[in-house]
């Protein structure tokens, strides 16, 4: 299977893990799940440390990102054009982040199953997005 981690998902991986629920913490662990991270998700976690509103413990995005490298088999999702001009289908903003938003287009583009906690996400399953936690 292949899925993408919300940005709080990876911020819990990486200091909170015991906030992850038991079958998140299996489908991360399995080696023949493809477990996708956004260049969204680190642009978001990049600005949010900026401006105060999320503290790292003394690291930076540049950090979070290394400890991935090293421990985790995770694949980087790159930001695309056509993410981009997809954006305008999702109509009804259900999500005013356009964060969360621009991850629901990579995730339904690609079809990736999407690991988040936040059940906003769930509305956009009739659009087809599969979101699970």
């Amino acid at each position: 299977m292949k899925y993408l981690l919300d940005t709080h998902v990876i911020l819990w991986l990486a200091n909170e893990n015991d906030k992850l629920s038991s079958p998140i913490r299996e489908i991360l662990l399995k080696q023949e799940n493809e477990i996708y991270i956004s260049a969204v998700s680190f642009w978001e976690i990049s600005l949010k440390l900026q401006s105060g509103k999320l503290d790292l413990n003394g690291h930076n995005p540049e950090i979070l990102k290394a400890g991935f490298d090293q421990f985790y088999n995770f694949k980087e999702l790159p930001l695309e054009m056509e993410d981009t001009v997809s954006f305008f289908k999702l109509k009804s903003p259900i999500h005013k982040d356009p964060f969360d938003r621009i991850l629901t287009s990579q995730a339904l583009r690609r079809n990736l199953t999407f690991i988040s906690d936040d059940n906003n996400f769930k509305r956009y399953q009739g659009l087809g997005l599969k979101v699970i936690w």
